[in-house]
């Protein structure tokens, strides 16, 4: 309950804050019209400070609306013809204060059209957002943070700030004694790579919780990407579209994992602090290239101890680079860390590789981290 009273009292001092700050942004050039004004008026006749007054308008447009720029605008126009009346002589407005105030008008125009052009903008720009982030709620839902005894947390980070989905992808699903996982990438970019990962999801989804090995389920999966991203009979793009993957049998009870690596970064475990990559002995091709290589899938296994941590990955982190050009070395930078549960590992492991890349990344990256939680004792 005190949680709950404390959030809209900081949210109340948080819009405060800003109502402030733009209070104060917005009398800057208004006594910034006055100054000048008053300078003007004060100033010998030979010397014009009018032209100053444009700046007024150009300084609002860089952070308030067109309505707040029109108003501005107006002000430096009423006070120009002000100092144009006042320091007039024979005629009402000399020639040199009209066209002053014919520029004011001008400017100002063209800025409030900029500033309603600028919000049009970034109205449609936070609309692509939401739909991009819907979609990606859609295709790569976030998995469960529970998996039976397991524990997860998974990030996507997209290259793109304004795309947060791509051609990553992972999912899960429960079996009768286990967990069952795959994370994969697809060749290529854009929504055509979004629609071959939903197209693998659905396949896997589908597939997952029938009571057939490993093996036979990673076949599958070639065969649904080999059928659904090719039109029928076509054979000239074979090995065009394929998508690498790691698929994953996690007994819930203590046990060896099971893997089929297809063409992807091997994962993970971390104990005390020390990584240890697991050895793919049995590589198999991406899927999507089973009709031209028919491969046998060979299942590998590794033990997953309780206390461990599992890293699951896509190639945007081990390929990521420094300012230097310099790959990420995954293993040697999570070496000694401490963090025994999912959610902090993967915590730091975000910070650590976006400190690395300087907070842009070349590709999109996946992160899965899976927790077998130490048994409390009887």
């Amino acid at each position: 309950m005190s949680q709950r009273r404390e959030r809209p009292r900081r949210e109340g001092r948080g819009g405060a804050a800003r109502a402030g700050r733009s209070r104060f942004l917005i009398a800057a050039p208004v006594l910034w019209i006055v100054a000048v004004s008053v300078v003007d008026l004060l100033a010998p006749a030979d010397i014009h400070l009018g032209p100053l007054l444009v700046a007024a308008p150009a300084v609002t447009a860089s952070f308030a609306g067109p309505r707040t720029v029109g108003l501005i605008a107006a002000l430096a126009v009423v006070a120009q013809t002000v100092i144009g009346v006042v320091r007039g002589t024979d005629e009402l407005l000399s020639a040199n204060h009209e066209a002053q105030i014919l520029a004011l008008i001008l400017v100002g125009t063209l800025l409030v059209i900029f500033c309603v052009l600028r919000e049009r903008r970034a109205k449609e720009l936070a609309q692509v957002r939401y739909v991009s982030e819907t979609a990606q709620r859609v295709v790569l839902p976030p998995l469960p943070r529970r998996l039976g005894p397991l524990r997860v947390a998974s990030r996507y980070l997209a290259a793109e700030a304004e795309a947060q989905i791509g051609g990553d992808l992972y999912a899960v699903a429960r079996t009768t004694t286990g967990t069952r996982l795959i994370v994969g990438d697809v060749r290529g970019k854009g929504m055509t790579a979004v629609n071959d990962a939903a197209l693998l999801l659905g396949a896997f989804r589908v597939a997952a919780h029938r009571q057939s090995s490993l093996g036979e389920l990673v076949s599958y999966l070639d065969r649904s990407v080999c059928w659904d991203l090719m039109e029928p009979g076509e054979t000239s793009r074979y090995g065009e579209t394929f998508i690498t993957a790691t698929v994953l049998d996690i007994p819930d009870r203590e046990g060896r994992v099971e893997m089929v690596a297809c063409g992807h970064p091997p994962p993970v475990v971390l104990r005390d602090g020390r990584p240890t990559t697991m050895d793919v002995r049995h590589p198999a091709p991406p899927l999507g290239l089973g009709e031209l290589v028919h491969p046998r899938y060979h299942v590998d296994s590794f033990p997953f101890e309780p206390g461990s941590l599992l890293l699951l990955y896509t190639d945007g982190v081990t390929e990521a680079r420094d300012a230097d050009g310099t790959f990420y070395p995954l293993a040697e930078r999570i070496t000694g860390w401490t963090e025994r549960s999912a959610d902090a590992f993967l915590g730091r492991l975000q910070h650590d590789l976006m400190d690395w890349v300087d907070g842009q990344l070349g590709d999109d990256a996946a992160m899965i981290v899976i927790e077998r939680p130490v048994a409390p004792p009887a």
